[in-house]
């Protein structure tokens, strides 16, 4: 099974209020098989502390136990070695039984981490766009060294540290 890069991502909302809009732009990204969800899990929190979650997965049984196997098996290797692999893929096989990565513990966190009225969506999204070029750079032999999204926060960050710049552009 290949796998292309995969991103977790943490959303919280402070009043959320879900009208269909994520879901069918995910859909769309699948549909055009830019991204896979491999497991997405929502929480929220009602006013009166009553839990509310959902969970899905753009895998199907066979997929996610496959993928459980190669995500293990690479855990194994790093732990162990060849000898390794062979355990960690049957153990990452065991934990994607059900489909999903997260689970009922990781709910629970989550619910714990909001307060009442608000609401959290972490997600395991796979980037399929990317395989091909990962390929086209392994066989160019090339190696990824690092890799990191940078956000709306980030680039706000940086203007807050160079603070001249806004005087030179004042006077241009």
């Amino acid at each position: 099974m290949t796998v292309g890069p995969i991103e977790i991502f943490v959303i919280s909302f402070q009043d959320p209020e879900f009208h269909g809009e994520i879901r069918a732009e995910l859909e769309r990204l699948r549909d055009g098989e830019i991204i896979r969800l491999v497991d997405l899990l929502a929480v929220r929190k009602t006013e009166d502390g009553v839990i509310e979650s959902i969970q899905r997965s753009d895998l199907d049984p066979d997929e996610a136990i496959a993928f459980g196997a190669a995500v293990g098996a690479l855990i194994g290797l790093g732990a162990g070695g060849e000898d390794g692999m062979e355990l960690g893929a049957v153990w990452g096989m065991r934990e994607l039984a059900d489909g999903h990565v997260f689970d009922d513990e990781d709910k629970w966190r989550v619910a714990d981490a909001i307060a009442a009225g608000e609401g959290a969506l972490i997600a395991l999204v796979e980037h399929r766009w990317a395989i091909p070029v990962r390929e086209a750079v392994r066989r160019a032999g090339g190696t990824g060294v690092a890799a990191r999204w940078i956000s709306d926060s980030d680039l706000i960050r940086l203007g807050e540290s160079t603070t001249p710049i806004v005087g030179e552009l004042d006077a241009g």
